[in-house]
């Protein structure tokens, strides 16, 4: 079955890919020719990920999903959450974001956080949710070279390594997006 990943990141289409597999040939925005920049106007991942699936039904006809994913701190009331991708400013530089996020969290004991993941799947014309969260904590200071945006500091909960010290297949097993993924691929397989 064909179904486009509504997203110009290259990370995610190679993790999501990765987790897909064979079974599913997953297209990217440039292979249906969108290069639109669908704007994420929602307060919500559920309305992010929801925009940008539509977008992409509506105009183009395909069946496809897309997603949007947050780091939520408790310490800063659930903050960055859905505007973790422009926390420090609107050109979404990670190391930006990281930066602001560190400096924020400086002094407080309570690190705790969590990535969730929310995947709007559109099939014929019909929606559907699938969410993917992991908890754990921000570390102290950055921690390896893998991965993107906030991996460097986020240590799942039962491990020792950050998302960006371990390699895609170990991150993709405990992922926020590897655990929504598992619950879409498991309903297109009763398709």
């Amino acid at each position: 079955m064909e179904l486009v990943f509504a997203t110009n990141n290259k990370h995610k289409l190679e993790e999501l890919a990765h987790l897909v597999g064979a079974k599913f040939k997953l297209l990217s925005l440039r292979e249906i020719n969108c290069f639109d920049d669908i704007a994420e106007t929602a307060d919500t991942l559920e309305g992010n990920a929801a925009i940008k699936a539509h977008y992409i039904w509506d105009k183009f006809g395909k069946n496809c999903f897309a997603d949007d994913t947050g780091l939520e701190v408790d310490a800063l009331d659930g903050r960055p959450g859905v505007y973790s991708a422009r926390y420090a400013g609107e050109d979404q530089n990670s190391a930006a974001n990281v930066t602001k996020l560190l400096g924020e969290l400086d002094g407080k004991e309570n690190r705790k956080a969590r990535f969730r993941t929310v995947i709007c799947l559109i099939i014929e014309g019909k929606e559907y949710f699938f969410e993917g969260i992991v908890n754990g904590h921000i570390t102290i200071v950055r921690r390896g070279n893998e991965g993107f945006g906030y991996d460097p500091v986020f240590q799942p909960d039962g491990y020792s390594q950050t998302f960006a010290e371990m390699d895609m297949e170990s991150k993709s097993k405990i992922s926020h997006r590897g655990r929504a993924t598992e619950l879409l691929i498991s309903y297109l397989k009763s398709l």
